[in-house]
């Protein structure tokens, strides 16, 4: 590691060299606040409607309101809302107060709302207010089990109206457990000193954390941002900056977790990715959610995207390890869904959370260890199903989130791939009995969809990925460095993973056009056999077509000899090419890795799970780090 920046890195193979205030719990104040009122977003792409609706006159500040007479503000809004449902459920709130200090010169009346299931609005409290003061109101939760959310109606009747230090308030519990954030990064310096940023800025945030892990696995160095100069004071002591070599997600999110468990076994640590928008209140709204849940809880926040940013991504996920698949909706729960236009009435209940931003309890890794090093990608599935298993559940809370960048403007067509395939099957095969036929036939069908689509270096990628499946967790033996160094170098080798400037491209704009494609087969299998059967006998539409990114199915882009299919990024455009002896080479090589995967599937999902009370131990991870 290299202690060159002075203040801002400090070693930490000793847990006595944590924050003071991470290494015991605290006294907690009376009352604990639950959610402020905030009025504005963190940055101006945001639209403040997130968080109040206004109407008359209004002049917004972060958190203060001054409504001119006539005007009127509703918080039925995603930041806006206390999601009684979840806090019924899960925690020891039976009832919350909600307190504002207002200024009047009139008449202001205030309306605590809520609503049920299917968003049936009732009135749980009101107040007149004609005098300047402190105002409370009261809501019990016992009506929310399955759904509901509470919120505040103002209107200023009579006169003008301010409204400051608004607060959603419950019985504090005995103690207030410490936290800390840990952030993960690599090359992303800029974004995660913006991030860093965000969290200073906050005082009554930033009074609330007890330490701050930067783990940078990077070459572009956080440390060398004049931001994170700027910031560094702020944070003062509770700073840990941290290099370590890249052992991807895994590797770093890993380490906040082990330094704070080490510190502290009643912390909690919040995992934050670098490159997120950050909503400081999120860490408040989490940090008060888990000092309340009757037993440690992971509790996650929702993702808006950074480029749409008032649409949700989904409102909780859970897997389908049979097939292969995580990222997978909960029944009832929203996805890609305009916050503007609807609420989440409805309890949906997460089967884990990703790791955008999500707080684990050291209870939980104390009691089921570390997360398996696969470097990337499955990880945070993997560490929420097996809390699970042991008792911890996971709650992705409502009106708590971070904007991440949208995930339909990468393509899949990458060397990530590598790793969702291959850590697919670890993760399945730790948490779910795999049937050798029904998985042998989906990824042959997957490889063969590939083959069509004229994906030869995804086919590639893909059957890396199984290929050291079945290696065993031998493979795991470094962290994933080689895996990666592996994953990227061989891609190479199939001109159709580049990408090309648009403008620019080998193949000249005038030599094509667009093809659109039509319906969805309806036989989708039988139309698999006709297309590869077409590719293979030379019968494919001949010439150079366009194809944008929204028509690039296989079934599509499968009819014709050559293609140019628009990137997910809209950056560029990649050329594929049919290519009969490459796709021969690679069906004959799925052939024969999915015959073996097939027969030695039983034995190798004992394996993987004979191994993880090594892999996750604290001994190996210190050995990937180095630090003993």
């Amino acid at each position: 590691m290299d202690a060159s920046a002075g203040q801002a890195v400090t070693e930490i193979n000793d847990p006595q060299t944590a924050p003071a205030a991470l290494r015991a719990d605290h006294a907690a104040p009376e009352r604990l606040v639950l959610a402020r009122g905030v009025f504005s977003g963190p940055a101006p792409q945001i639209n403040d409607d997130l968080y109040a609706v206004v109407k008359g006159k209004v002049t917004r500040e972060r958190f203060a309101l001054r409504l001119e007479k006539g005007a009127s503000v509703s918080t039925n809004t995603y930041f806006g809302r206390f999601a009684a449902a979840y806090w019924q459920r899960w925690t020891r709130v039976t009832a919350v107060e909600v307190g504002m200090t207002l200024e009047v010169t009139g008449k202001t009346r205030i309306r605590l709302a809520a609503s049920d299931i299917a968003g049936h609005r009732r009135v749980v409290d009101t107040a007149v207010v004609r005098e300047a003061g402190r105002v409370t109101l009261h809501a019990p939760l016992d009506m929310y089990i399955d759904g509901g959310a509470i919120w505040l109606e103002i209107e200023a009747l009579g006169g003008e109206a301010v409204i400051t230090d608004l607060e959603w308030t419950a019985p504090a519990p005995d103690h207030v457990r410490p936290v800390a954030i840990a952030i993960c990064t690599f090359n992303r310096a800029q974004d995660c000193a913006n991030t860093l940023a965000a969290l200073a800025s906050d005082a009554i945030v930033l009074n609330a954390i007890d330490a701050v892990y930067v783990v940078d696995q990077g070459t572009d160095l956080v440390q060398d941002r004049p931001l994170f100069t700027e910031t560094q004071p702020k944070l003062g002591d509770k700073l840990r900056y941290l290099r370590q070599p890249n052992l991807g997600g895994a590797g770093g999110f890993t380490r906040g977790l082990y330094e704070v468990s080490a510190a502290n076994e009643h912390a909690d640590v919040i995992l934050m990715d670098d490159d997120i928008l950050c909503e400081p209140e999120t860490v408040l709204r989490l940090n008060a959610f888990a000092n309340l849940t009757v037993e440690p809880t992971l509790v996650g926040a929702q993702m808006l995207f950074l480029f749409n940013p008032d649409y949700l991504n989904v409102g909780a996920e859970e897997t389908d390890l049979a097939k292969l698949k995580h990222g997978q909706k909960v029944a009832k729960a929203l996805r890609n869904t305009s916050m503007l236009k609807k609420h989440q009435e409805r309890r949906v209940d997460a089967g884990y959370q990703a790791w955008w931003t999500c707080l684990i309890p050291a209870e939980v890794v104390k009691q089921i260890g570390l997360p398996v090093p696969v470097f990337f990608q499955w990880d945070d599935v993997e560490y929420g199903l097996r809390a699970r298993k042991h008792g911890f559940v996971t709650v992705t809370l409502p009106n708590a989130a971070v904007w991440h960048a949208d995930f339909y403007w990468k393509d899949f067509d990458d060397w990530a791939r590598y790793f969702s395939s291959r850590n697919s099957l670890i993760v399945s095969s730790l948490h779910h009995d795999l049937d050798p036929k029904a998985i042998t036939r989906q990824l042959l069908r997957e490889i063969g969809e590939y083959l069509v689509g004229m994906q030869y270096g995804l086919a590639h990628t893909t059957l890396q990925g199984i290929e050291d499946y079945l290696r065993g967790p031998e493979i795991l033996r470094d962290g994933g460095i080689e895996a990666l160094a592996k994953a990227r170098g061989s891609r190479g080798d199939y001109p159709e993973t580049i990408k090309h400037p648009a403008a620019t491209s080998p193949i000249p704009n005038a030599h094509f056009g667009l093809r659109r494609a039509g319906g969805e087969p309806s036989r989708p299998l039988l139309v698999l056999f006709k297309r590869a059967l077409k590719q293979w006998t030379g019968r494919t539409i001949p010439g150079v077509v366009g194809i944008t990114r929204e028509d690039a199915h296989w079934w599509h882009v499968g009819l014709f000899e050559q293609v140019v299919v628009t990137d997910a990024s809209q950056s560029g455009v990649r050329i594929r090419k049919r290519d009969k002896e490459t796709a021969r080479r690679l069906l004959l090589r799925a052939i024969r890795v999915l015959r073996q995967l097939r027969k030695e599937l039983p034995d190798l999902q004992n394996r993987w799970r004979a191994a993880v009370p090594e892999l996750t131990s604290r001994e190996n991870w210190e050995r990937l780090y180095g630090i003993r």
